[in-house]
C-alpha cells in the first residue's frame, strides 16, 4: 500500500496535470484520484481538490458523487480567541493536504498547537490530520501570524480545505 507522503505526492503531481482520474491497484487495494472540474466562480484554469478514495479489493464499489466543499465559518461562530481582525485580501490559506479529522493539540488534555496571534515559521506544526489512522503533523510552509482559525478541533476537513489564515511577515 502507498504511504501517505507518496499519496501527497501523487495528488500534486496530478493537480498539475491535464489528467482528469488516476487509478491505482495493489495487493488487493484499489486508489482512485479524480479531479471534481472547476470551482463556481473561480478564476479560468483554476480546478478542484482531487478526490481520494482507498479501498480494500472485496469492497470496491462505484465512487460516490463529489464531497461538498464547506465554506469556512463565519466570524461569529468562531470563539473571540479564534479571530484577530485583519484586511483579508492579504492574507495566505494554510489548507488541509488530505481529507481526516482536524485536532490542534497533540493529545485531548495538551496545548493548541497555535492559537489566533501566534507567530510561526514555515516548519511550525499548526495541527494534526488524522487519516487512515495515522496522525500527520502539519506544518505552517509560510511566515507569519496566525490571524483566524477556520476549524473546530475534532471537525472532519477535506482535501484543500482552508484551515488557518495567516498574516504573512
Amino acid at each position: 500500500m502507498l504511504k501517505v507522503q507518496e499519496i501527497r505526492e501523487l495528488i500534486k503531481l496530478i493537480d498539475q496535470s491535464s489528467i482528469d482520474e488516476f487509478e491505482y491497484e495493489f495487493q488487493g487495494s484499489k486508489l482512485l484520484l479524480k479531479k471534481q472540474g472547476q470551482y463556481a466562480g473561480a478564476a479560468p484554469n483554476v480546478s478542484a481538490p482531487a478526490y481520494i478514495e482507498v479501498q480494500p479489493q472485496a469492497q470496491i464499489a462505484p465512487a460516490p458523487a463529489a464531497p461538498a466543499v464547506k465554506e469556512p465559518q463565519a466570524a461569529t461562530e468562531m470563539k473571540e480567541q479564534d479571530v484577530i481582525p485583519v484586511a483579508k485580501e492579504n492574507l495566505v490559506e494554510i489548507v488541509s493536504p488530505m481529507v481526516g479529522t482536524f485536532y490542534q493539540s497533540p493529545s485531548p488534555d495538551a496545548e493548541p498547537y497555535v492559537k489566533a496571534g501566534s507567530k510561526v515559521s514555515s516548519s511550525t506544526v499548526v495541527c494534526i490530520v488524522e487519516a487512515m489512522k495515522l496522525f500527520n503533523e502539519i506544518e505552517a510552509e509560510v511566515q507569519g501570524e496566525i490571524v483566524e482559525i477556520l476549524v473546530k478541533d475534532g471537525e472532519l476537513v477535506e482535501y484543500g480545505q482552508p484551515l488557518f489564515r495567516v498574516k504573512p511577515e
